[in-house]
């Protein structure tokens, strides 16, 4: 029999731990955000030492499990003395703020590739137009480059959102009380796996099915004026006599 009180109960404990889960996602999906774009920069310039610096990063952190980059950043860093003694340590020492580092780090070198697609999939000729008109480079990146490139990169950013939340469940490796790591608790206390587990799904799941809402709202926001150009003309009706 399903114990729909246990159910509820459950899902109410794990639902207290969500600030959690969002304080993660929120924090490493910015930071990876804009770690991405210096990364972008530098993976598109002509400086080869920038350039390869850019591919190593990519290759590193795409290349490796992220588990074992949470482990070395959390275990690994407090090592160093000269970490030790900065005055960085007091943030590296939280598990919080080495979860979002991690985080942080990983995504940024997926993102980055995303948006390395996105750019060289922006047509020339729009570019060459907007430099004909006598744009800087700043107007052309804001009001060409940028946008085109945004819409190009929604559906693979968006999937790699939903790849973000559900890596914030690592966290609770390094005692960071998540919904995951609520979840855990629960188990070791009621002995209930599935139970547990599946309120834990329904909440990443319900979680993922809000970003997939926001970004398909934001895609149709930047393609509404596409769309509308491709509309046909209505058409004209003959005058009177003709």
């Amino acid at each position: 029999m399903i114990d729909f009180a246990f159910l509820s109960d459950t899902f109410l404990k794990l639902s207290a731990a969500l600030p959690v889960t969002l304080g993660l996602f929120i924090s490493a999906f910015l930071c990876g955000g804009i770690l991405a774009i210096g990364i972008l920069s530098l993976r598109m310039s002509r400086w080869r030492v920038l350039s390869g610096f850019a591919r190593g990063y990519i290759l590193v952190f795409r290349g490796s499990p992220l588990m074992i980059q949470l482990f070395l950043i959390y275990y690994g860093l407090g090592q160093f003395g000269v970490i030790r003694h900065s005055f960085v340590w007091p943030f590296l020492r939280e598990p919080f703020t080495c979860a979002v580092l991690a985080l942080s780090l990983c995504t940024a070198a997926y993102t980055a590739e995303i948006l390395r697609g996105a750019l060289l999939a922006v047509p020339a000729g729009q570019v060459e137009a907007g430099l004909a008109c006598g744009m800087s480079r700043w107007l052309l990146l804001r009001r060409i480059i940028a946008p085109i490139m945004l819409r190009y990169a929604l559906p693979a950013y968006s999937t790699e959102a939903i790849l973000l939340v559900k890596s914030t469940a690592l966290a609770s490796l390094v005692t960071v009380w998540d919904v995951t790591g609520v979840a855990q608790q629960i188990i070791q206390r009621t002995y209930r796996t599935m139970e547990v587990f599946i309120c834990a799904a329904a909440i990443y799941l319900i979680l993922n099915f809000i970003i997939v809402q926001l970004y398909a709202l934001l895609e149709r926001r930047l393609s509404a004026q596409h769309r509308a150009a491709k509309k046909p003309l209505p058409a004209v009706k003959p005058l009177a006599g003709e």
